[in-house]
């Protein structure tokens, strides 16, 4: 029987699990690749809903709106990442730096997602905040991505990508 030596193991480089572990994905469990979609999905609502609210109430048409809503779903999906590295006692330069490797690819399956969502429910775009419509439609959107996007997070965290990024500040 071999014993590794585990004091000689390299820890500044990323470990590639495929090779012992099977299948591609099995470095990471669905309840890790869960749970950072969820902590995903939360940045992306937060600002999606927010520039849902301005942009109707500025009264841009769709167009603006859905840019406004994408870009700051993007802006509080790393902001939430980026504060809870910077918490660790991370610099700033290098917190913007495992945001955007933690978070960029998970928000925009989300975005693509939800909003391909959105824009194929019929009537969904031009519906109003007290619409039920406008909620069902951006509620499924939100179901339907967090379904998509946890198994591209968990391809992502099992190779060491993503929001396994983050983990080593936690």
């Amino acid at each position: 029987m071999t014993v590794m030596d585990h004091g000689t193991h390299r820890t500044d480089t990323a470990h590639d699990h495929t090779g012992h572990h099977g299948s591609p994905t099995s470095g990471a469990s669905w309840a890790t690749a869960a749970k950072a979609t969820l902590h995903c999905l939360t940045g992306c609502a937060v600002g999606e809903i927010l520039g849902m609210v301005i942009g109707t109430a500025l009264l841009w048409g769709n167009a603006q709106t859905m840019a406004l809503a994408i870009a700051l779903a993007f802006v509080f999906g790393y902001s939430f990442t980026l504060f809870a590295v910077r918490r660790t006692g991370l610099g700033f330069r290098s917190a913007v730096k495992v945001a955007l490797a933690a978070d960029t690819v998970s928000i925009a399956v989300m975005e693509l997602v939800d909003n391909g969502i959105i824009a194929l429910v019929p009537g969904a775009m031009d519906a109003h905040l007290s619409d039920g419509l406008f909620w069902s439609a951006l509620l499924g959107g939100f179901a339907v991505a967090f379904l998509v996007t946890t198994p591209v997070n968990k391809w992502m965290i099992g190779r060491g990508k993503g929001h396994a990024v983050v983990h080593a500040y936690h």
